[in-house]
């Protein structure tokens, strides 16, 4: 017994150093889609936002990779979108918010793992330092369309019921963990630092008493907690804006030179 219980300890003091000798970087050799880290520089209600993702999926392996500087006035801010995008059966679901402006363009915010170059993501790898993570910002026609097209992915979009005056703290906080990001390198982990965590964690700056809930980590329930917190556009049941809110027939039947955030959004309950 005392032998069983030395090897134990031995055991938890090997894994303890092996988890303290895992330093987070940015100098890996990243996956083209990850490449590049969001920077910000932020006067006033102006922001300029360098590495901003706008690729070309024709499939998850063929793009034309592009990255774009933008400028985003925070005065014109007018919505912003949960997304939820599932992958792995109805309980997991990737998590993203997009915000929208008065002229028409569309913002993503999405907390990612930090692929190497031929890495494929693991549930359980994620509790163990495995990826980096990333803030990605990214036009809605790539980070929206590689999912319901490329990838085949179930994709839902979801009206956020949230005052005007609290999107610019939305916004700005997702652009102040993104610096955080990109001063200091995080690991990902699945349980407590993951895509909808980070959600979670922005939106309490506006709704501090927002209770924990299991849904955090089944994220593809995401949505019901949100409709449960009366987080989602009012006057609908949940079912009603699931229903409306599938964008994948119209994501895949958008036309070249459309509008493909405005194609999406067709039929939305409190989009226009």
């Amino acid at each position: 017994m005392r032998q069983l219980l030395l090897l134990i300890l031995i055991g938890l003091g090997v894994f303890a150093a092996w988890w303290v000798l895992q330093k987070p970087s940015h100098n890996r050799p990243w996956a083209d889609d990850v490449a590049r880290i969001l920077h910000a520089e932020v006067n006033r209600d102006e922001v300029v936002l360098e590495n901003v993702r706008n690729f070309e999926w024709r499939t998850e392996t063929d793009y034309t990779a592009r990255w774009d500087t933008r400028r985003y006035d925070l005065s014109t801010l007018q919505s912003a979108d949960l997304v939820l995008s599932y992958w792995m059966g109805p309980a997991i679901a990737h998590t993203l918010v997009s915000f929208g402006f008065s002229d028409g363009r569309y913002l993503t915010f999405s907390l990612e793992i930090r692929k190497e170059k031929g890495e494929e993501f693991s549930a359980w790898k994620g509790f163990f330092r495995q990826y980096e993570a990333i803030l990605v910002a990214a036009d809605e026609a790539d980070i929206l369309r590689t999912r319901s097209n490329a990838r085949g992915e179930d994709v839902y979009i979801y009206r956020l019921d949230i005052p005007p005056e609290q999107l610019k703290t939305l916004f700005l906080a997702y652009v102040e963990r993104a610096t955080e990001l990109e001063k200091t390198p995080a690991f990902y982990n699945t349980l407590t630092s993951n895509c909808t965590t980070v959600v979670y964690e922005i939106a309490k700056q506006i709704v501090p008493d927002l209770p924990l809930d299991y849904r955090l980590l089944a994220s593809g329930y995401f949505d019901e907690y949100a409709h449960e917190q009366g987080g989602l556009v009012k006057g609908f049941s949940l079912a009603e804006l699931k229903q409306k809110g599938y964008i994948v027939p119209r994501a895949k039947a958008a036309q070249p030179g459309e509008n493909f955030s405005e194609v999406i959004r067709r039929g939305v309950p409190g989009m226009h």
